[in-house]
């Protein structure tokens, strides 16, 4: 392993609330967001200086279907700062759930190199400014505008994939083609109040039609909390807050055991998160002895 290799976290993203104001001339779609940056789901991505393109492997839970070629985000970020690395990824962040995971790989790369300029990365896509600072913010535009806001502590929060994926770029057209319509809000938890006072996903109506499945797995999961499942992002991952990290763990093994489902338990991780994202320099560790 050579000198330099690091390896980074890449938190999932998750969208406490989406309002979908309309399509823009550019063709992309005017949003206002509440994201959040989620302890788990997370990726763990390895980055070694090397000679040579850019070149990227993909192992993990949730490999399957996340390419290996110049459309990876992450191999994307690599190319794009023109820095020579070889890049290995392990996949627990669904591809096709709504939770940025490719985003979330673009950012930690652009860490793990050593870019910060949020700039580069909107070039990358629209999801990966506020997956490179890290949540908590309100993001506007087509997602390249930040407002960064501090959060209190707030409830533990249950992920649930339900085994299949959706397009992004199908859920908004869907959304156009149904005339944008809203999603249905529910009063926000208190901790919440003066920052967001409704959690909705305008989306989820356009994800459902896609995908009746959604709405029948969204009624038939134990709720944890006193709020229901709401949509991640384009779908199709589910999530809402637990009552407390009992109820949570519990809920999340349950839902676990069904066929073709995956559940975790995710924190929602301070403002400032992503200044230690960088785990460690691998080669520096091998060469103290260091665990």
């Amino acid at each position: 392993m050579s000198a330099g290799t690091v390896r980074v976290r890449a938190p999932a993203k998750l969208t406490l609330t989406l309002r979908v104001r309309g399509r823009r001339p550019d063709g992309y779609h005017e949003l206002a967001a509440l994201v959040v940056s989620l302890s788990d789901p997370a990726d763990e991505l390895e980055v070694e200086p090397t000679a040579g393109p850019p070149r990227i492997a993909v192992d993990g839970p949730a490999a399957a279907g996340v390419p290996a070629d110049g459309t990876n985000l992450a191999l994307a970020a690599a190319a794009l700062t023109g820095r020579s690395c070889r890049i290995r990824i392990r996949k627990e962040i669904p591809p096709g759930g709504g939770l940025g995971g490719g985003s979330a790989d673009a950012a930690a790369v652009l860490r793990a190199l050593g870019v910060s300029d949020r700039a580069v990365a909107a070039r990358l896509g629209s999801d990966v400014p506020v997956c490179l600072h890290g949540g908590p913010a309100w993001i506007r535009g087509r997602g390249e505008v930040l407002e960064p806001v501090a959060l209190p502590p707030l409830p533990p929060v249950v992920v649930l994939h339900p085994g299949f994926g959706l397009a992004t770029a199908a859920v908004y057209r869907t959304w156009d083609d149904l005339g944008g319509p809203h999603g249905e809000p529910l009063p926000a938890p208190a901790a919440l109040a003066g920052v967001a006072g409704e959690l909705v996903n305008d989306l989820e109506p356009a994800a459902r039609h896609l995908d009746p499945r959604l709405v029948l797995i969204a009624e038939a999961a134990p709720r944890p909390g006193s709020g229901r499942w709401l949509l991640a992002g384009s779908g199709t991952c589910l999530w809402t807050f637990a009552e407390d990290l009992h109820t949570a763990r519990r809920c999340r093994d349950d839902l676990a055991g069904r066929p073709g489902h995956r559940a975790w338990v995710g924190t929602i991780l301070p403002a400032g998160w992503a200044r230690s994202a960088v785990l460690s320099d691998l080669a520096d560790g091998a060469a103290s002895g260091s665990a």
